[in-house]
């Protein structure tokens, strides 16, 4: 008797592992048959290469295309014009993509292996136009999914605009919007596949305006008081502050306006800074000595200050629970092997970079060690992470070796190699996804792990307080 309950168990377990293969083969086959309508829509955004709160027409692309996938939409979510949520299905645990869409100013480039402007003011040096459309790609293959399957669940998908420094995400999680989320799954493009656990740094940013008086500076120098000096002053305080800061913090500044000309005895200078730490609250007590500095810069030089808070990310919340299953399909999908001519295009662009590359070309096709990684960078998705589970991986859309933000990464991301690394992003996320929906449990034990990662006495404020958003902050 022992012997035919333990065929029937493992006759049982077996249909199970065929019934899931047939499930993921079908889910797969539902993204092959929207390839060309992703890299289609990938193409339009790069060609749109529009800043953050101006994206109309990369907005508009993915919110058509969803609503033709069966997607109710909503736009101008949070105070946010291009801001939509897109939502699949009636009642279950909700699955949310996030689809990020803006580019970046002064990086036009030509999808060629040289640099060529293709003479607009922005571009995808981040391969926004490749997130967006991965991710608006797999929610319609899941939902798909879950209807032929009669699976209950809700796929959403969030149209978040403005993450290079417009904190579009925040105003989003401010307003509630992510209240009712089960998970949250993302990724973003790269020059290597990966899928470990990571957190980041939170940021916080703001524009320090002094006003003096102006005045001839060669026949009246002594009537003008100079708003440069201020900025200068304020300057010289901070660069003597870094000795003074923690090891992981990072402060840098651009002056966006040191006056008209060197005869005038500058009326208005401003200057933009960035604070960036992985813990919130040494956020926050950096940008008040940022502050002080402005206030006595301003007291010194006998100007007058305001400033303006720009925005302000916290930092990644990882989630071992989540991040173990990215990984587990990333590593089942594995990567892709570059094409002759795709190759003959990675080997111009490796001519471009600094020598000393650990990366290989062919790595392309390894995912990388999974491992808790302490990134320096900053992103809103921090914000939507303390406020539900998430986790993202990185693809190879990009040459190995590239740097974000540069022409390169715009180069290859408007050609093959980025829509080849766009896909397997969409074929993890959506299986990510179907796996959660298939075993709630496992939302369950993500939640769990998120309530206690954050701290019972948790209470989420955001970095970048009561301001609305800066729809103008790019123009």
């Amino acid at each position: 008797m022992n012997h035919l309950r333990t065929t029937l168990v493992l006759v049982s377990c077996l249909w199970c592992l065929w019934a899931w293969g047939l499930e993921e083969e079908n889910l797969l086959a539902l993204l092959d048959v929207r390839e060309a309508q992703a890299v289609a829509m990938a193409t339009d955004i790069f060609e749109f290469a529009e800043l953050g709160y101006l994206e109309t027409k990369s907005s508009a692309r993915l919110s058509d295309y969803l609503r033709t996938e069966g997607f109710q939409v909503t736009h101008g979510v949070a105070g946010i014009p291009t801001a939509f949520l897109a939502e699949s299905g009636q009642s279950g645990p909700v699955i949310a993509f996030l689809a990020e869409f803006d580019a970046l100013p002064g990086l036009s480039q030509a999808p060629v292996p040289e640099r060529k402007s293709l003479g607009g003011e922005a571009g995808h040096a981040c391969g926004h136009h490749l997130f967006g459309s991965a991710s608006a790609t797999a929610a319609a293959a899941v939902a798909e999914w879950l209807t032929s399957t009669r699976q209950e669940g809700r796929v959403r998908v969030y149209g978040t605009p403005a993450e290079e420094g417009g904190s579009g995400k925040v105003y989003m999680v401010r307003a509630g919007l992510f209240d009712d989320v089960d998970i949250v799954l993302h990724w973003h493009p790269s020059d290597r596949n990966d899928a470990s656990p990571a957190s980041s740094n939170g940021n916080k940013s703001g524009r320090f305006r002094f006003h003096g008086v102006a005045a001839h500076a060669a026949t009246a120098p002594e009537r003008g008081r100079s708003a440069l000096d201020a900025v200068e002053a304020m300057n010289y305080m901070t660069n003597l502050m870094r000795e003074h800061m923690p090891q992981q913090a990072r402060l840098h500044y651009v002056i966006t306006n040191g006056g008209e000309a060197p005869n005038i005895v500058p009326e208005l200078a401003e200057v933009y800074y960035y604070v960036r730490h992985p813990r919130p609250s040494q956020v926050e007590a950096l940008f008040e000595r940022v502050v002080k500095a402005a206030e006595g810069a301003a007291l010194g030089t006998g100007t007058r200050l305001d400033y303006e808070v720009m925005h302000g990310n916290f930092p990644l919340l990882s989630n071992d629970v989540l991040a173990n299953l990215v990984y587990e399909q990333l590593l089942n999908q594995g990567g892709y092997i570059y094409g002759p001519e795709e190759r003959a295009f990675a080997e111009r662009i490796r001519e471009s970079l600094p020598v000393g590359i650990e990366l290989d070309l062919d790595s392309t096709n390894e995912i990388q060690a999974f491992e808790f990684r302490q990134r320096m960078g900053s992103t809103d998705v921090g914000d939507v992470s303390w406020n539900a589970p998430t986790a993202g991986l990185t693809t190879a859309t990009w040459v190995p070796g590239t740097a974000a933000h540069s022409w390169q990464a715009v180069a290859a991301g408007g050609m093959s190699i980025g829509h080849r690394g766009m896909m397997l992003a969409a074929e993890v996320l959506a299986l990510t996804a179907q796996q959660l929906f298939q075993d709630v449990s496992l939302i369950e034990q993500a939640r769990e792990e998120l309530v206690e990662r954050r701290g019972g006495d948790f209470r989420y404020t955001p970095l970048l307080g009561s301001r609305e958003p800066p729809l103008d902050y790019r123009r």
